[in-house]
């Protein structure tokens, strides 16, 4: 396996590229559209996210419509139930889903606390799996869900190994709001968080997501040494300090970790 099964996103597209179909990229970024409003769409709200014009936005929720991946109800589309298995397809085809649940799931049952593996999607980490050992406060996360890679543990880690003119970049271009007192959002000071995870190998999250919730990932590389996708576990605050996150739940993300280097 190699990290170019995980792409940061969409590669450019010239004008004339006579194998790229357009009407497929406008189906796709509909779907998308609906993640982006979390909830029913109209043909206006469609196409101003997406950014194309109604008539074309019509005709791609209508044959979404007709082929299952959406209904319509008045002025609003919703997707149907079909449309879940295109997020079930990656996950049952790619490799490091397949052999990352097992790992989390005996990480989470030694640890009694959340893990998950996540990859980067342009902006954010996605989780590709996780397994939840007890109630959290994130426990409302689950595959597929989506973190701003500016201010989470697995996003840090996953922007780690890039050229650092290339993160200020990607930083520079995305939306970094402020989620709770503790969130870091000037660039200099998550390009210092980020270089962190090169000299001491984790990256740690102190409720810059969510209040009373930490979180301490790791890079997962494959057997030669690339880096694929990254490994946390979340805790209350109330039950562990910073300190004993480390202490603690490094040695077993480590452990994690040189199991899945066998297996990669």
């Amino acid at each position: 396996m190699n990290d170019s099964q995980y792409q940061e996103g969409p590669q450019s597209v010239k004008s004339d590229d006579k194998e790229y179909v357009m009407g497929l990229e406008k189906g796709l970024a509909v779907i998308e559209a609906f993640g982006i409003n979390k909830g029913p769409l109209t043909l206006t709200q469609a196409s101003e996210i997406t950014g194309h014009t109604k008539a074309a936005v019509r005709r791609s929720l209508l044959t979404l419509c007709k082929l299952g991946y959406a209904v319509q109800a008045g002025r609003y589309f919703r997707l149907a139930p079909r449309s879940l298995r295109l997020g079930h397809a990656y996950v049952a085809s790619d490799p490091l889903a397949k052999v990352a649940q097992p790992i989390l799931e005996m990480t989470s049952e030694r640890t009694q606390e959340s893990s998950s593996i996540a990859v980067l999607d342009s902006q954010d980490a996605v989780f590709i799996a996780r397994s939840t050992h007890r109630r959290s406060l994130s426990s409302g996360l689950g595959v597929g869900a989506r973190l701003p890679a500016y201010c989470s543990a697995t996003g840090r880690v996953l922007l780690s190994e890039k050229d650092p003119s290339e993160v200020e970049f990607i930083l520079n271009r995305m939306s970094r709001p402020t989620l709770t007192p503790h969130t870091q959002t000037r660039v200099q000071s998550v390009l210092d968080e980020i270089s962190l995870v090169q000299t001491r190998g984790y990256s740690i999250n102190d409720e810059e997501l969510e209040l009373g919730l930490r979180s301490i990932a790791v890079p997962i590389r494959n057997g030669q040494g690339e880096l694929i996708a990254a490994m946390s576990l979340s805790v209350s605050t109330s039950r562990m300090t910073r300190q004993e996150v480390v202490d603690r739940l490094l040695p077993e993300l480590e452990n994690a970790r040189r199991n899945f280097a066998t297996i990669l």
